[in-house]
């Protein structure tokens, strides 16, 4: 009897261990957590991304708050270094997508089971990974890519006897030629395209690198120092460019006197210029009446066209000073949770298919498909009115009467990769400043250039 007792009482200890163990066949309680983020950018206002953040609030059960704060263009890259340094900064932030090398210290990569490079590279433009991948890992995902397009004027192609844009640049030189206009006192009105100077025309060194990039020009070397000093075709380019502000050649229709070109095309005196969706806004609120239309970019050959691109991608912040709650009855969030579900978020808003609510276990735990209805990307591309740096979306926007010509665009855009963006746009700037003022020839201006930038990148 007493055996038959201990047996029992032995038993029931056996059960409770179990019990204790195990949660009854349930899977462990982990504490649940709260992560609040604050995301910065320049270019939207916050009922951009409203929706898109509730819906993300309930299918993620870790996530407090999402908080957009949009800052100051003209200050924002050194507000945000210094944010960063004092570690009170944004858990998320636009970067441009040349600002990879500026930022490497102070964002961190996606970790590989949230988003890998092959899905990156499945998702957006071949431009976007070029720029945000490094190393097989990912550093920053695009909502959208812009990439250059001819903006022309109907009405000055149509008195000029121009039925079409051009597909060429053969063509775009006889149509400035056509539409180009000079007076007696010298004056150039109207003009057939905003080219050749540096200073007055919106986004010239970008035209120049498109230039070079259509004509082959390798900008570096396989060690990755820049090498186009030397180059003929960067001299072609070059030639060619700062041509239209020669006042002795058949294609002058430009010089540093002449308005700005994002004004004189507004005022309907310029024939051509080329830049990027954002201005088709601008240009309509300053003339409401003009008729004018955007179209692809003039190519050196058709077989393999080639575009130019500028545009933001978003990063996660490397550190951040987390103060906790002492009464919160929450686990402590830690910054590696912290980063977790800010790629998380990002990964949600930015790829196809990836409408996650990811389960309150760890901040790497598995995550779980669901749909909520709304493709995130896609809400905010037509809040916007952007072309779309997903190649799915690209598709969605190709007939597109204005950003058609731009997403079509994203798909053939390269970019110039640049250790200091800022200084290198003005080296250039300066070389095709000093071929206009005569001070240097085509070939010594860029063999300085290539010198200035090498001194530069070796600071």
């Amino acid at each position: 009897m007493r055996q038959n007792k201990f047996k029992i009482f032995s038993g029931l200890i056996l059960i409770v261990a179990i019990f204790l163990v195990s949660g009854c066949g349930c899977a462990p309680v982990v504490k649940k957590y709260k992560v609040d983020l604050e995301v910065w950018g320049v270019l939207d206002d916050s009922d951009a991304y409203a929706e898109i953040f509730k819906n993300y609030h309930d299918l993620d059960p870790n996530i407090g708050t999402i908080t957009y704060k949009k800052q100051r263009i003209e200050t924002y890259q050194q507000d945000l270094i210094d944010a960063l340094a004092s570690g009170k900064g944004p858990d998320i932030f636009l970067i441009h997508n040349d600002w990879l090398p500026t930022f490497s210290n102070k964002i961190v990569s996606a970790p590989k089971e949230i988003l890998t490079e092959q899905n990156f590279r499945q998702n957006f433009v071949d431009v976007a990974a070029n720029d945000f991948v490094d190393k097989g890992a990912v550093f920053a995902v695009p909502l959208s890519v812009n990439s250059l397009a001819l903006y022309y004027n109907r009405d000055l192609f149509n008195a000029a006897g121009i039925a079409s844009p051009p597909k060429t640049w053969g063509e775009f030189f006889a149509d400035t030629e056509k539409i180009t206009r000079i007076n007696s006192l010298g004056e150039i009105k109207p003009s057939g395209a905003a080219m050749g100077t540096a200073y007055n025309i919106n986004r010239s060194t970008d035209v120049l690198n498109l230039l070079m990039f259509q004509g082959g020009v390798q900008m570096r070397d396989e060690s990755g120092r820049v090498n186009f000093g030397r180059d003929e075709n960067a001299k072609k380019a070059l030639d060619f460019y700062t041509s239209f502000a020669k006042n002795s050649a058949p294609n002058y229709s430009w010089n540093p006197r002449m308005h700005y070109s994002i004004d004189a095309f507004s005022e309907g005196t310029l024939g051509m210029m080329f830049n990027y969706s954002w201005q088709i806004p601008v240009i309509r609120g300053k003339a409401p009446k003009l008729n004018f239309a955007v179209t692809t970019i003039p190519q050196m050959n058709a077989g393999t066209p080639v575009n130019y691109a500028n545009y933001w991608g978003y990063a996660v912040s490397a550190n951040k000073i987390i103060t906790p709650d002492p009464t919160s009855k929450l686990a402590p969030v830690t910054n590696d949770i912290r980063v977790a579900e800010a790629w998380k978020f990002l990964t949600y808003l930015t790829t196809k298919g990836q409408a996650q609510a990811v389960t309150p276990t760890s901040a790497t735990a598995a995550v779980k498909k669901a749909t909520s209805g709304v493709d995130p990307a896609d809400n905010y591309l037509q809040k916007t009115n952007q072309p779309a740096a997903r190649r799915d979306l690209i598709e969605k926007q190709k007939d597109d009467v204005d950003l058609g010509v731009f997403a079509q665009g994203n798909l053939v855009a390269k970019s110039l990769k640049q250790t200091d963006p800022v200084a290198t746009e003005a080296i250039f700037a300066e070389m095709i400043d000093t071929v206009n003022r005569g001070a240097a020839s085509v070939a010594d201006a860029l063999s300085t250039a290539e010198e200035r930038i090498k001194k530069l990148e070796m600071k």
